[in-house]
């Protein structure tokens, strides 16, 4: 005959059963990472996006055990990569690194076969930069207001220059020509470095631009810089205000680069990465180099970084409806 358990015995063997059944189950989890990394860069090696990612990788690598590889996969404004990593396995071991063009790119595009809100986890923000609204030498402008007066005076002969339709630096053109009563047309470039160049030679006279691509430009004379979006002045160039100073404080867009796995990723898995990046982005050296491209360090945590990247398709998907941009 079968003695029944005490009670606390039967809940005690029952945990235990539990915690055993857990631990057979998921293996991977409790050992990883096993094997090597790799962040799918979508764009290009050699732009922001690409030696941010890498900057962040070599930090993650020592806090993780495991080599952190990059990966460019460019085409079609970052889709194709993205598309990728979307479709990898769920393991921890495929990582995207996205950007506000992938925010944009939610509503730019009516058919997209990802979608970064539901197939991807925000592991964190990495870092961020600001749109520094920057003019021709030749524009008598020195401040938003007096350029909004020039553009207004020269109806539909100001060409501002964006590195493609649909970009973070056409929409905030297309939003300050709104706020500012302008008729500025828009000349999409295949690139940020070809409408910088025709910038300086002056094909064309304005453009938004990240900050870390005109720089060096601005710091030579080359380019004359008006503001820059948000809500406080770059440490780079502390004499240029902040849009929040002039009449036009609702421009303060920003570009974002950050990780992300699939959306399937075990929690614990994105919890490690997530940790991992955030240490690794607090890294005096990674925090030195970032601010040395002009980047704006951030490295938060998934939990707020996704509900950020949510803002921002909201965000952005009204100011693309209202250009009008669509690259269907």
């Amino acid at each position: 005959m079968n003695t029944p358990l005490p009670r606390l015995r039967r809940l005690t063997v029952a945990t235990m059963l539990a915690a055993a059944c857990l631990s057979a189950a998921s293996p991977a989890v409790a050992d990883y990472p096993e094997r090597p990394l790799r962040i799918i860069v979508p764009f290009a090696a050699g732009g922001a996006t690409d030696v941010i990612a890498r900057t962040v990788a070599q930090s993650m690598s020592v806090r993780l055990g495991q080599p952190v590889v990059v990966e460019n996969k460019a085409g079609a404004n970052g889709n194709i990569g993205a598309v990728m990593a979307a479709r990898s396995e769920a393991d921890g071991y495929t990582l995207l690194m996205a950007t506000s063009s992938h925010a944009i790119n939610a509503t730019l595009y009516h058919k997209l076969d990802y979608s970064l809100t539901r197939d991807f986890a925000g592991l964190s923000n990495l870092a961020s930069v600001p749109l520094l609204l920057v003019v021709n030498p030749s524009v008598p402008a020195k401040t938003p207001e007096e350029l909004a007066a020039y553009a207004k005076a020269n109806g539909n002969r100001v060409n501002y220059a964006s590195g493609g339709t649909g970009t973070a630096s056409h929409l905030a053109g297309a939003q300050f020509n709104s706020l500012a009563g302008a008729q500025m047309t828009h000349v999409p470039y295949k690139g940020g470095s070809q409408a910088l160049n025709d910038l300086m030679g002056g094909q064309v006279q304005i453009m938004f631009a990240n900050l870390p691509e005109v720089l060096s430009q601005v710091q030579a004379g080359r380019l004359t810089p008006i503001a820059v979006t948000g809500t406080q002045r770059h440490a780079s160039l502390p004499n240029v205000p902040a849009f929040s100073e002039t009449p036009y404080p609702a421009m303060n867009a920003r570009s974002w680069f950050g990780l992300f796995a699939p959306a399937a990723t075990p929690a614990p898995v994105v919890e490690k990465l997530s940790q991992a990046i955030t240490q690794g982005v607090a890294d005096p050296a990674v925090q030195e180099k970032l601010k040395g491209l002009g980047a704006d360090p951030v490295g938060d945590g998934h939990a707020a970084f996704q509900q950020y990247v949510n803002q921002e398709v909201a965000r952005w998907s009204a100011l693309v409806k209202q250009s009008g941009a669509t690259a269907d």
